[in-house]
């Protein structure tokens, strides 16, 4: 049996990135990488080039916070203020895949002075606007997936918070032996949360080529970032959805665009429900022809972990009142999109006159329900 080094499939990796129109880049540096994200950010944001004063101003936004505080910087628009006066959003990541610029690198090097005088390189570096977003750890066909694990952690310890602490912009890692291939996002401790990837009909995708026909794709990697990772504030944790997750996510937002028909998702017990939920109605809420979106829970559910999971995903988002007017007034604040509510309330808002004439304007409107445990509500 032939066995693939770790550096053919690092090469292989890297000419299928580049055919996947990945501009290869030679950066090895966080000096040479601090000069790329630059010139990265000013064409992707269609700016010229930035002053001193107003790379600053970037510099200073983005060389600081945990890995949470950055994934949330990520998520949202840097302000500074030019030279001229006037003010400038800049975006760090594009929800449309055509606005982002992709790029990967091998083989960068957090210079030894930092740490013990060890020098640390990382496999493949993906690039996106300039900021390294997802980190690919490859050990030679044979060796265990632990092995990868254990030496990302050491990454992350040793290693992500030294010089301008670039590599805490990390979303997602994966780790491959050529055979076998998982990912996982940043933050993650127990190699149980690194999932193998799969097709819509739950088939594992486990060679890495195949993975990253899929996974690794622009358009797809744009939509794993922005839409498929959640961020619980509480905890301070970055969250990546499992293959499942993901394609349930999928098939309720393609039907509540397509169609008026209801439809169902079957989950097992422990499978993870909320969070798909949850994901669900964040998309589908942002949808401009949808007025109103409302997760509807058996009253005897808010005290459960359901809800306080919901919670964690979307502070204060659950009112635990029987107080029917209180949905009224939520449902008729326009800028409430997501609402968490109970079976009972919604009954009430919907079957008494004195409450269902207050939302009798939504009747032409495009108003989504999801039901947790559908088949008792």
């Amino acid at each position: 049996m032939t066995t693939q080094s770790e550096y053919q499939l690092e090469n292989q990796l890297l000419e299928q990135l580049n055919q996947l129109h990945y501009e290869r880049v030679s950066i090895h540096n966080e000096a040479q990488l601090m000069s790329n994200l630059k010139l990265q950010l000013e064409r992707a944001n269609g700016i010229p080039t930035l002053s001193d004063t107003e790379w600053k101003q970037v510099f200073h936004q983005i060389s600081q916070g945990n890995v949470f505080e950055r994934a949330t910087k990520l998520r949202n628009k840097l302000p500074i203020k030019l030279d001229d006066g006037t003010s400038l959003h800049i975006d760090l990541l594009f929800k449309e895949p055509h606005k982002n610029r992709f790029q990967v690198t091998n083989q960068v090097t957090i210079d030894p002075k930092y740490y013990n005088k060890r020098t640390y390189r990382f496999d493949v570096t993906l690039l996106i606007n300039g900021l390294p977003l997802v980190q690919i750890e490859l050990k030679k066909r044979g060796t265990e997936m632990a092995e990868a694990f254990n030496q990302i952690q050491r990454y992350k310890r040793e290693t992500y918070h030294t010089g301008y602490g670039l590599f805490n912009f990390v979303q997602l890692f994966i780790m491959s032996n050529g055979v076998n291939t998982r990912y996982f996002a940043h933050g993650t401790t127990n190699d149980a949360f690194a999932f193998p990837w799969t097709d819509s009909k739950n088939k594992q995708i486990n060679d890495i080529s195949a993975f990253t026909s899929s996974f690794l794709t622009p358009d797809f990697l744009t939509k794993m970032l922005n839409e498929y990772m959640v961020l619980l504030k509480d905890s301070q944790v970055l969250m990546a959805l499992r293959p499942y997750q993901v394609y349930a996510v999928q098939q309720i937002t393609q039907q509540v665009k397509h169609s008026n028909k209801n439809g169902y998702i079957w989950h097992t017990t422990g499978s993870g429900k909320t969070l798909t939920s949850f994901k669900a109605s964040q998309i589908i809420m942002n949808m401009p022809d949808v007025e109103k979106v409302l997760f509807v829970v058996d009253r005897n559910d808010l005290d459960t972990q359901t809800a306080k999971e919901f919670n964690a995903f979307k502070k204060d988002s659950v009112d635990s009142t029987t107080n029917t007017k209180k949905l009224i007034e939520q449902i008729n604040l326009p800028h409430d999109k997501l609402i968490v509510t109970t079976i009972q309330k919604l009954n009430n808002a919907i079957g008494k006159e004195k409450y269902s004439q207050d939302i009798e304007h939504l009747r032409d409107k495009k108003v989504v329900f999801i039901f947790d445990e559908c088949h008792r509500s």
